[in-house]
This record gives C-alpha cells, structure tokens and sequence, in this order.
C-alpha cells in the first residue's frame, strides 16, 4: 500500500495546470466584460453561479469539488426518466 503524497509534492504536479486553468477563466470572464452588452449580464444567472463558483474555490477546507458539482447541478427530481403522468420533469406518454 502506498503513503499519500506530501502536499508540496501535490502541488508541484498540479501548480502549472491549475494556473492554465485560473488563466482561462480569466480570459473568459475578460471577454465577457469587453462585449459590447456586458453592461447586461449582471443579472445573468449563469455568471452569477461562475462568481459563486469562485467564491467556493476561495474557502479553505475540503469539499470545493463536491460544493462546485452541486452549484452547477440540476436539483433532484424522483423519476425523471420515466415516461409517467406522475413525473416532475414534464415527460409524459408519448
């Protein structure tokens, strides 16, 4: 059985992909801001969870993966997939 990595040791394989990463949301976020209609997306739901996003990323502790995955997922709805008149999401009989 192997010993879990130190965390420096963790870092120094991940440090040059997560900065890509942070990079690329910033560029996004960037073009964003420099559309011509930006002015507009400060009630956009979908950048409202991004900033939400990145608060999450800036806790300390675990979880951020978890909390990040449930910000962006959709809520639970008991027999989605089934073709029933008793199902949540608007399938019915076809």
């Amino acid at each position: 059985m192997s010993s879990p990595l130190a965390a420096n040791d963790v870092l120094d394989r991940v440090y040059l992909e997560i900065r890509c990463k942070l990079l690329d949301v910033a560029a996004a976020l960037d073009r964003i801001a420099r559309a011509d209609d930006s002015t507009k997306m400060g009630t956009d739901v979908r950048l409202k969870q991004i900033k939400q996003g990145i608060d999450i990323l800036s806790t300390e502790g675990g979880a951020r993966a978890e909390r990040l995955q449930m910000l962006f997922s959709d809520p639970y709805i008991a027999n989605w997939n089934r073709r029933e008149t008793s199902a949540t999401n608007g399938a019915g009989h076809h």
